[in-house]
């Protein structure tokens, strides 16, 4: 017998808030016996929903790891890649997906114990990389990112059945009041906001540059942000964010001359693999949403060359 969706949305015309069923802190499995955050780190994550780790890496690392990024934006331009989306309107590059199978240095930062550790420790088993990004956000044209829940989508258009996933965005600029940081609603993670209409078709290829289905509703923001405010991830280059799957979050555009960029990693427990998208919609492509070759991922500490 199939179990009823705890976490239904896009099916009704109105939007509602859904209690959460999930742990957010689980319970660490025998093979996963690590402590790599404090008990303090554990409960400020477990009650806002995120946690900003300032400068936990290097500037000689952040160093390579922006000059990656930026060799791929400019490898990758004018190509016609399916894992590149573009800016609306000025065509720069807005995102890279995929970078951890894409790039080796990438595919090692994935790997190093500073953040694979924590996504082990918070969602209590072995992991893997559900979905990979650079955000660029570009000086002067730089979009905003709307407010959205990511589970919502993941649930939604991937099938991902539990909320036993998070995300681990490691700034490559530094991050300040003007250039368009990441917000997140503390607190928000404990509520779940379905969403009103249908998703159509290939969804993706619209929502990667302008997200307009799962869109949460105003009010509920606003009851969201009443309850536990808007916190600003200001942060110096080789910080690191990690924050829950259903932490409600977005950023404003950027208008100053200088980028905002990160390289964005979602772990998912190798327990809460992806089912079948809700609605009858086909599986979003690879690059998007990994279903393939899945394996728990080893420790490899970030290479010094």
């Amino acid at each position: 017998m199939q179990s009823p969706d705890l976490y239904k949305s896009r099916t009704q015309t109105s939007a509602a808030i859904l209690a959460r069923h999930d742990p957010v802190v689980y319970e660490q499995a025998p093979t996963v016996s690590l402590a790599a955050l404090n008990p303090a780190q554990r409960d400020a994550y477990q009650e806002n929903g995120f946690l900003l780790l300032p400068e936990l890496f290097s500037a000689a690392e952040v160093g390579r790891l922006y000059n990656e990024m930026q060799a791929m934006r400019e490898d990758f331009t004018n190509k016609g890649r399916e894992e590149v989306v573009a800016e609306p309107g000025s065509g720069d590059v807005r995102s890279i997906f995929n970078v951890h199978r894409l790039n080796a240095l990438f595919a090692n930062l994935v790997r190093d114990p500073r953040v694979l550790n924590v996504a082990r420790e918070i969602l209590g088993s072995e992991v893997y990389i559900h979905q990979s990004r650079i955000n660029y956000k570009p000086g002067f044209n730089g979009k905003e990112f709307y407010w959205h829940s990511d589970f919502e989508t993941w649930h939604s258009e991937d099938g991902m059945p539990a909320m036993r996933a998070l995300s681990c965005s490691i700034l490559l600029t530094d991050n300040d009041e003007f250039n368009g940081p990441l917000m997140l609603m503390p607190g928000s993670h404990r509520h779940y906001v379905s969403c009103a209409g249908e998703t159509p078709d290939d969804n993706y290829k619209k929502s990667l540059k302008k997200q307009e289905i799962g869109v949460p509703d105003q009010i509920l923001l606003r009851y969201l942000s009443d309850m536990g405010g808007i916190a600003s991830c200001k942060g110096k280059a080789g910080s690191v964010v990690f924050f829950d799957c259903n932490t409600m979050h977005g950023s404003n555009g950027n208008i100053t001359p200088y980028p905002r960029s990160n390289v964005f990693f979602v772990y998912n427990s190798i327990e809460n693999q992806l089912g079948t998208p809700k609605g009858g919609l086909k599986p979003r492509p690879e690059f998007v949403a990994t279903r393939q070759d899945i394996a728990a991922l080893e420790v490899e500490p970030l290479s010094p060359d």
